[in-house]
């Protein structure tokens, strides 16, 4: 028979057993999101503190227009005023992103300022149409009307999903533009481009790749705060995106499959680059190694109960219980996550003592941490509002 104190072992062991292989993180819902929103804050002072410093150039100043080519090929034209057509939905893309991001301060007010930055995206864009000769201002006019007759809505209704379609949006964008450049400075070797080098053309294309370059970091850099802090939401989330994606507004502007075989047929951008020099980049500072663990680990879920005591879907992503922390786990460094989040609230504790605001309100980082002897590290219970 057995004792009071062996049946007591038992229960116990018995408890253990069914307790979920991981622990809750130790920050509520409403701490993480308090967190993310302080860390879009302010990365979107420093961001705007640099961009003024250093990218604050001028559509229509900025360049000597009168010395722009006007022997360009119809190829390149064709590039040009595709890439115009893509800035003309500038405004539906902040007020759609501003929208969604509305209760967050630092990223709603970024997307004024990116949506300021974009619109001289597409001033750029109608110069060089313009004074190249090749298109006339009332063709511009006409086909500005054209696009601007339909608009572009989000293709993700969530902040997460939104964040980082636009990563890699950006990005691709960016290869775009320095593929463009390579082109005006001569270096492309496809025939159709022969005559097309032009050093303004060159410096033109160079200047607004470094913006897409700019806004690229700055949707990285939230899209790693939601992964550290979300870890579960965020990947799944990322797998979504990335089996979905599209450039924006592909099917509202007019002609477009021939816009995009142009630039498939002329090296700039296609299937290819966008495999090998737009996701692998992203997803590696993002810390995934392998998006196909990543997919596995999703589907292996089982239900927990929220803070809430719902029950919801959680995804056990590591398959080694004693995998240390900082492992390849699912196919993703958490340690990497981490390691950038951190440099992310030192760069605005040190613009913070700049300019004073750290005397007024200190924003520091807090991690995210899991307490379990099995050492999980990629687990969250927890989803964003």
């Amino acid at each position: 028979m057995k004792t009071d104190c062996s049946m007591k072992t038992d229960y116990l062991r018995e408890i253990e057993k069914q307790k979920p292989p991981f622990a809750p993180g130790l920050l509520s819902r409403a701490e993480k999101n308090r967190l993310i929103g302080r860390g879009f804050h302010g990365l979107y002072r420093w961001y705007t503190d640099r961009s003024q410093a250093s990218r604050n150039w001028n559509p229509d100043r900025s360049f000597d227009w009168r010395t722009l080519g006007q022997s360009h090929s119809d190829e390149l034209i064709a590039i040009v005023e595709g890439f115009y057509a893509v800035e003309q939905y500038a405004p539906d893309y902040t007020t759609e992103l501003t929208h969604l991001a509305r209760a967050d301060y630092g990223r709603s007010h970024f997307q004024l300022r990116w949506g300021a930055e974009e619109e001289k995206h597409a001033d750029l864009w109608r110069n060089i149409l313009l004074f190249s000769r090749r298109r006339s201002r009332e063709q511009i006019e006409r086909y500005t009307d054209d696009l601007r007759a339909s608009a572009w809505t989000l293709p993700f209704d969530c902040p997460i999903r939104a964040i980082l379609y636009t990563v890699f949006q950006e990005r691709a964008t960016q290869f775009n533009y320095m593929n463009l450049a390579k082109v005006a400075r001569g270096e492309s070797d496809k025939p159709q481009f022969a005559g097309d080098a032009d050093p303004l053309l060159a410096e033109a294309c160079k200047v607004i790749a470094v913006d897409e370059a700019a806004h690229y970091n700055f949707f990285l850099e939230g899209a790693r705060l939601y992964l550290y802090y979300y870890p579960e939401e965020t990947l799944a989330a990322l797998v979504d995106v990335l089996r979905n994606f599209t450039m924006p507004a592909a099917r509202i502007i007019p002609n477009y499959d021939a816009f995009i075989k142009t630039l498939y047929d002329g090296g700039i951008f296609g299937p290819r680059q966008y495999a090998r020099e737009v996701v692998p980049a992203a997803l590696s500072l993002l810390g995934v190694e392998s998006i196909r663990d990543v997919e596995r680990g999703i589907k292996r879920t089982r239900r927990v109960p929220n803070e809430g005591g719902v029950l919801r879907e959680t995804a056990i992503f590591d398959e080694k219980l004693d995998a240390p922390r900082g492992a390849a786990v699912c196919g993703v460094r958490f340690s990497v996550v981490e390691a950038a989040v951190r440099r992310l609230f030192d760069r605005i504790g040190r613009y913070e003592e700049e300019v004073g605001l750290s005397e007024v309100g200190r924003t520091e980082f807090v991690p995210h941490v899991w307490e379990s002897s099995r050492r999980f590290d990629n687990i969250s219970i927890n989803a964003p509002d």
